[in-house]
């Protein structure tokens, strides 16, 4: 068994992982004495299986579903998504890049909570208390059922979660900035974020509290830290966006209270992130109609559709190997619609460069997009601008078929109600085959 050496405080009980002059928790001087424990066990030594006892099957037709009702976050659409709002003993996890916004977002939820009359705890690693009274006052979310701690041990936070009256939700920002005697390494090591994560979860369960983890990311864009903690939780949010805009996208990597893959838009204000209710037309400002190269895809993201502007620019190369820049989507995506344009319409893309983006930042990965990429190459290559209110979608294979692709009324439903036409999709009622020689002499048959 491994052993590791710890310290005890003889009045408290508090554990320290090294010897202070003074205890941490109740102040006293030179009470800190060297124990050895298994470390596997927490300082505290108890267990929450042995405060609440040893756990025994039961029927669930038993189990009383009273304290395992959702409480609201105070934003209704997220409510929505989650499926209800936040479940008693969850475990949630937020990630995102540096500055993205996912702290605003969570003290938003803990300021509405606690205007609800429940109580919250963030646990912040982060900041300092009063940094995090400074945002707080600026959001408008200072509550008397708001508590706070400003920690990185996360046996500071265990007995609270044994009192009489845990918290309702507790806020963890973040994972990777805590540390545990159980564990050995640096805060944000592999031990660490598992030990932290783990016990957190473990005892959150057991007290009835909704845990929020706040998860940092690679350069990739993936959680940092083991796959256990994605496999641990309950849900999976993702907070994407540039930070240099004034969108923020929260998508639904895994949930099991609601639906998967769900999309919320917000928009960064004074007052923090604001919800954009209708984001159908949200990433088309200030789009001029009358220049080539532009189309717009009605895309869908879960079950929400939003429009959005695919702009191409075909332009003679002086280069020995022509460039090809995609941003938006995976580049690999425009190498192989360019090789179907050569080889399907006769096209000769070898002396020019082409660089193609979606407008306003925005990440795509659907494959309906293909035909708006389409129609905006042949759009510059032709130097004609398509209709003004003209609208794509589909999936272009390597025979220049436009198959169709998932969510056909969705986005039917949504290009009607926008007022787009003509509404260019995959042949007959957009489940059909159809080509791209049928496309482009639909879009320039007026201008040959």
């Amino acid at each position: 068994m491994k052993l590791k050496e710890t310290y005890i405080c003889s009045a408290c009980g508090a554990g320290a992982p090294q010897w202070r002059g003074q205890c941490p928790k109740c102040g006293e001087w030179n009470s800190l004495e060297a124990v050895v424990v298994d470390k596997r066990q927490s300082v505290g030594g108890s267990s929450a299986a042995k405060k609440h006892g040893v756990n025994r099957p039961v029927r669930l037709s038993d189990v009383s579903e009273h304290s395992h009702k959702p409480f609201g976050t105070g934003i209704g659409e997220l409510d929505r998504i989650l499926g209800k709002g936040l479940m008693p003993g969850a475990a949630l996890l937020i990630g995102g890049e540096p500055g993205i916004g996912k702290s605003t977002l969570l003290l938003q939820v803990a300021g509405a909570v606690a205007a609800s009359g429940r109580t919250v705890l963030y646990l912040s690693g982060e900041e300092s208390l009063g940094q995090l009274r400074g945002r707080a006052e600026r959001l408008g979310m200072m509550h008397d059922s708001m508590l706070a701690v400003a920690s990185s041990r996360i046996e500071d936070i265990l007995p609270v979660l044994e009192e009489t009256t845990p918290p309702d939700l507790l806020i963890v920002d973040s994972v990777q900035t805590l540390t545990s005697v159980r564990a050995e390494g640096l805060p944000g090591s592999v031990s660490q974020v598992r030990a932290v994560s783990t016990e957190l979860a473990e005892r959150c369960r057991a007290a009835g509290t909704c845990v929020l983890f706040v998860g940092h990311v690679t350069k990739d864009g993936q959680l940092a830290g083991p796959k256990l903690l994605e496999h641990m939780v309950d849900t999976v949010i993702s907070l994407e966006g540039d930070r240099r805009q004034q969108y923020r996208m929260l998508r639904i990597l895994k949930n099991r209270f609601g639906p998967n893959q769900e999309l919320l838009v917000f928009q960064m204000v004074q007052q923090g992130l604001s919800l954009v209710d209708d984001p159908s037309t949200f990433f088309l400002d200030a789009r001029d109609v009358t220049l080539s190269g532009t189309s717009v895809v009605m895309t869908v993201d879960g079950q929400r559709p939003f429009a959005v502007e695919v702009q191409a620019l075909v332009t003679r190369s002086y280069l020995s190997i022509p460039r090809r820049t995609g941003l938006g989507f995976d580049v690999n995506r425009l190498h192989l619609l360019l090789a179907v344009l050569e080889k399907r319409l006769r096209l000769n893309f070898g002396q020019v460069d082409i660089y193609a983006k979606v407008g306003g930042g925005v990440k795509v990965q659907d494959p309906g997009m293909d035909l708006a990429l389409v129609a905006a190459i042949l759009s510059s290559f032709y130097d004609l601008p398509l209709p003004a209110r003209s609208v794509f979608w589909g999936e272009v294979d390597l025979n220049g078929q436009i198959r169709p692709v998932p969510a056909h009324d969705i986005r039917m439903t949504q290009s009607k109600r926008l007022g787009y036409s003509p509404i260019f999709c995959s042949g007959e009622n957009g489940r059909g085959l159809t080509t791209i020689a049928a496309l482009q002499e639909q879009l320039f048959r007026k201008n040959e």
